[in-house]
């Protein structure tokens, strides 16, 4: 890693502690742990400040016996089609659909898109999930 600086950081034990289990199995050492943080604390500022093209995923899981939904989700997806690439559907019982569906576009356009679906009556949850393309 070119130009490593290192710096202290206080912390209260319990909070260390926790912030260890949590990352225990994940990470090799508590640096990388740390860094991932910052990383994603920075790419979530860039986005707000910036109009970022960005990659992503929209979860939803919705009640597929609504009325019509289905087709409205379908007329949403149609009327960006330019921001949508793949999707993924899966019944998880007899009431209730997942749908993960991969985007990619300007996240003021993401986040328009994503509200539309997410708005729809019958959809149960849906969260945008978002990250920078590049570096």
């Amino acid at each position: 890693m070119p130009n490593l600086k290192r710096f202290g950081v206080s912390i209260e034990e319990n909070l260390l502690k926790k912030f260890d289990q949590s990352n225990e199995s994940i990470y090799d050492n508590r640096s990388e742990a740390i860094r991932d943080l910052i990383r994603n604390k920075i790419i979530e500022e860039e986005k707000l400040k910036n109009d970022l093209d960005v990659v992503g995923t929209i979860t939803l899981v919705y009640d597929h016996h609504k009325t019509g939904l289905s087709d409205k989700m379908i007329q949403v997806q149609h009327d960006y089609h330019c921001l949508f690439k793949s999707n993924l559907h899966l019944h998880l019982n007899s009431d209730y659909c997942l749908e993960v569906i991969i985007v990619e576009g300007l996240h003021s356009k993401l986040k328009k898109v994503s509200s539309k679906l997410i708005a729809l009556k019958g959809i149960k949850h849906g969260k945008l999930t978002v990250t920078k393309i590049g570096r």
